[in-house]
């Protein structure tokens, strides 16, 4: 089911990029993400400076050009990306044709709108990720996001990501389904994860909880302990599928 009918994402992008843009001087560039192994503060500031970059010009229908080796002030390379992606979408038609994620080739055609929604939930997880760093650990409640947007993420990983991850032959279909139950949303109940054509009730593996537990499980952020979720089911067969690169 998609959980983002409604969602502002011209407006929850502005906020979550605000939010990321103002975090910066207070993280330490040198300092890891919690959850992300050896990642630092710089590398991340850069990835998502890039990575909006990048989805401007597939919203553009066109290959992003290369951004230089740096090193870089990181606010002021953030604000300029940012920057760009939002001007971007706003003067595009969303019904307009982009180039999107895709699969069993990488990049397809659709349409400007996919972009909008792909990128607010990138800056909301990198903005957990940047806050995290100050922190010095993952916590709820990091960036402001409702549960609504927290389980619209969560619907992508299920209907965009895994999909295309084996669409793709980055990973082997899930040998069992995962069904993930959302608690704090009654409009998002849940989805089968790997379970084409299963219905979630006959599903024996499930984990339930917060849509922010859920998304920040699903991407690699936090464990079901951390996330307060609830597991039912073969809880090895579970972390056998958390290993699996879900998230590209």
């Amino acid at each position: 089911m998609s959980a983002h009918t409604g969602l502002d994402f011209p407006l929850l992008l502005a906020e979550y990029q605000g939010e990321f843009l103002a975090s910066i001087p207070d993280a330490d560039p040198a300092a890891t993400i919690p959850g992300c192994g050896v990642w630092t503060v710089r590398e991340l500031v850069e990835h998502l400076a890039f990575t909006h970059h990048w989805a401007a010009a597939n919203a553009r229908a066109e290959k992003a050009t290369r951004l230089g080796k740096g090193p870089f002030d990181l606010a002021d390379h953030y604000a300029t990306y940012a920057t760009e992606l939002r001007e971007t979408l706003a003067e595009l038609d969303p019904t307009a044709t982009a180039r999107i994620l895709a699969h069993p080739e990488p990049m397809g055609p659709g349409t400007v709108s996919f972009w909008h929604r792909r990128q607010v939930h990138e800056t909301l997880v990198h903005g957990h990720d940047l806050r995290a760093a100050i922190a010095g650990k993952a916590a709820f409640g990091l960036m402001r996001a409702v549960p609504e947007v927290w389980a619209d993420t969560v619907d992508e990983v299920v209907t965009v990501f895994y999909p295309r991850q084996v669409g793709t032959g980055r990973m082997e279909p899930l040998r069992t389904p995962l069904a993930l139950v959302v608690t704090d949303l009654e409009t998002a109940p849940g989805w089968v994860l790997g379970g084409v054509g299963s219905e979630i009730d006959d599903v024996p593996l499930r984990v339930s909880g917060s849509a922010e537990g859920l998304a920040l499980l699903l991407w690699g952020r936090m464990t079901p302990d951390e996330a307060g979720l609830t597991v039912d089911g073969d809880r090895a067969e579970l972390d056998a599928i958390l290993r699996q690169p879900i998230v590209p």
